[in-house]
């Protein structure tokens, strides 16, 4: 069976790569509710705490991709925190809703101040004294 390339779907349409840090707990909760609804793999997930060769494969350091969450939109264009939520809700049928309430409505401006605290906060707790190392390596 051939391998796909993981912007690709099964329809050969690109699809957003959804950079996680799986080793928050927090993370991985929320990122496993979002992988159980997408059954249908509109979304590629890349547990950046453990797939540094993936990491390189798209050119974003472990800092970087620990600090906030990172989308590789399906036009090739870098989403981060807010933004990358949106991708990944307007991805998820049940989410289509929130990324439309969220786009349209201007909040994205007040929740992504909101979001930046919070990753900033998370970062400094998970990562602050060297505490971001990859371990392992699942490719």
């Amino acid at each position: 069976m051939a391998t796909r390339h993981p912007l690709e779907t099964l329809t050969d349409k690109p699809r957003p790569v959804v950079f996680f840090d799986g080793s928050c707990p927090l993370c991985r909760r929320e990122i496993a509710h979002y992988r159980r609804i997408d059954r249908t793999e509109r979304l590629h997930w890349v547990d950046a705490s453990s797939e540094s060769v993936a990491l390189a494969d798209y050119g974003l350091d472990l800092q970087r991709a620990m600090a906030e969450l990172h989308v590789l939109d399906g036009s090739g264009q870098w989403q981060r925190g807010v933004d990358a939520f949106v991708v990944i809700w307007d991805h998820l049928p049940a989410y289509r809703w929130l990324a439309r309430l969220v786009s349209t409505t201007g909040m994205r401006t007040p929740l992504g101040f909101v979001y930046r605290r919070f990753a900033a906060w998370r970062y400094r707790r998970r990562c602050g004294s060297g505490g971001c190392a990859i371990t392992t390596d699942n490719r």
